[in-house]
């Protein structure tokens, strides 16, 4: 009796590009990619995306691991750590502070990464990914721009549109609700003559105070990122730092008041 063929999910689509699948796989999901042109452009599109995103953080990638993930090291951190927080529950008893005084020790301790740094590498990754996309770079089209402004202020919680860029020579596309580890963040694509792809971002952040704009580098890409009345934004393209920071000083001279 003949095996019935197992069907080409996106799972395979995506072992397939990294490699991943035995010999036998391969040949099965090369064969159905040459009589389904809808999965071939789809495994297209991912391999731009991945060769994008290889391309971002190839700095990064090349620089040699750092000493304090050496093993050893890493254990001998967590000793002391461990030493290091057996010395600050003993003082803690000591002076009477209790559990509540000592967790927010443990906070204070803590180290804390740079918001106008999150907003960049959040910013970059959506980026990268959505703007290498020749298909669907966007959720909602130009043409649904106010549903798109309603949709992202109501689940950022905050009054924001897509700003009119055309201006400084860049065409509105469309945009999305993106996710990131903060919660939801909306994205807005504009695109030159040139076809060079420009994308805003925009979610609200836990510091409510203003931090003027910084160019930040993530990878090979720059982010000009700054924060307003507790929303922080990110201009992200492959353009010179200055005509980064041209935008969003148009960008920031157009935000609502929150």
């Amino acid at each position: 009796m003949s095996s019935i063929a197992r069907p080409i999910t996106d799972d395979d689509l995506h072992a397939y590009i990294d490699e991943q699948l035995d010999p036998t796989r391969m040949g099965e999901v090369a064969a159905h990619l040459r009589a389904s042109t809808e999965d071939a452009a789809k495994v297209s599109a991912y391999r731009d995306q991945r060769d994008m995103l290889r391309a971002a953080f190839a700095d990064i990638a090349a620089e040699p691991i750092p000493a304090y993930l050496n093993p050893h090291a890493i254990r001998q951190d967590i000793v002391s750590r461990r030493n290091m927080w057996r010395m600050a529950a003993a003082i803690v008893l000591a002076f009477g502070i209790g559990g509540g005084g000592g967790w927010s020790m443990h906070a204070q301790l803590a180290p804390q990464p740079r918001t106008i740094t999150l907003l960049a590498e959040e910013a970059v990754a959506n980026h990268v990914v959505y703007t290498a996309d020749k298909r669907r770079p966007t959720e909602l089209g130009a043409e649904q721009r106010d549903d798109l402004a309603r949709w992202v202020s109501n689940r950022i919680q905050h009054q924001v549109a897509p700003p009119d860029l055309a201006l400084a020579g860049y065409r509105y596309m469309g945009g999305r609700l993106a996710a990131t580890d903060s919660g939801p963040a909306g994205m807005f694509m504009y695109q030159n003559d040139a076809g060079l792809r420009l994308t805003v971002f925009v979610r609200p952040v836990a510091d409510k105070t203003n931090r003027p704009q910084e160019i930040v580098g993530v990878g090979a890409m720059e982010g000009c990122a700054w924060i307003d009345r507790g929303i922080g934004y990110t201009v992200v393209a492959a353009l010179p730092s200055a005509e980064l920071k041209r935008v969003a000083t148009e960008i920031a001279g157009r935000t609502p008041a929150g």
